[in-house]
């Protein structure tokens, strides 16, 4: 490293570093400054964009055209949250109409574009408790297998042995509604153990 004995000699080798390099250092302040005014106009956006959404969102739930309007919604802000809750809201109202179709179609988006497990999680059992309303239950049971966090297991379970009652397959659903017992499923719904008593094999006399 170069030492400088005189302040002549550092105030020159100042002087000279500034004439070699004064052109980039600016460059690089302007382009400093330039992120930075960027990244604020950019948080700026996001803000502005989500208060947006969630205006056209509180509109939606609270006219009376959800299904009506929600496809357009969800396009329009598929990026952002409100379009999960959106499609969620979308689905129960077509569940109320008997509008399977329609429930089953605004399930099957969030599942194929929600990142967070939970929302995911959620529209799966969901989405298979429409394919079992529709008697879709080889569909119901390849949903029901897709990977969830563990605090479905119970509900999964006994989706699973509701399948399998309707289709007939009483030893299987009486393993299902086991397996959701012992998950901890009565207490979310007691009515489980109802449905593995009627279940329940029963010794021949003697």
């Amino acid at each position: 490293m170069e030492i400088y004995s005189t302040e002549e000699q550092q105030a020159e080798a100042i002087k000279r570093f500034f004439r070699e390099n004064g052109l980039s250092l600016a460059l690089g302040v302007i382009v400093g400054l330039g992120g930075l005014y960027g990244w604020k106009a950019y948080n700026q956006n996001q803000i502005t964009t989500a208060e947006q959404a969630s205006d056209a969102y509180t509109k939606l739930v609270e006219s009376d055209s959800v299904l009506a309007s929600a496809d357009a919604f969800i396009s329009e802000n598929k990026d952002t949250q409100y379009a999960t809750l959106a499609a969620f809201v979308a689905a129960k109202e077509a569940v109320d109409a008997q509008k399977l179709d329609v429930a089953n179609e605004k399930l099957s988006w969030i599942v194929s574009n929600v990142d967070n497990a939970q929302l995911k999680a959620i529209a799966t059992t969901r989405l298979a408790r429409v394919q079992i309303a529709q008697q879709q239950y080889d569909d119901a049971l390849t949903t029901l297998n897709s990977p969830l966090p563990e605090a479905f297991n119970a509900n999964v379970a006994e989706l699973k042995g509701d399948i399998y009652t309707q289709q007939g397959n009483k030893e299987q659903a009486r393993v299902a509604y086991q397996a959701a017992v012992d998950a901890g499923g009565l207490t979310s719904n007691p009515l489980l153990q109802i449905k593995l008593d009627d279940l329940a094999v029963t010794s021949p006399a003697a």
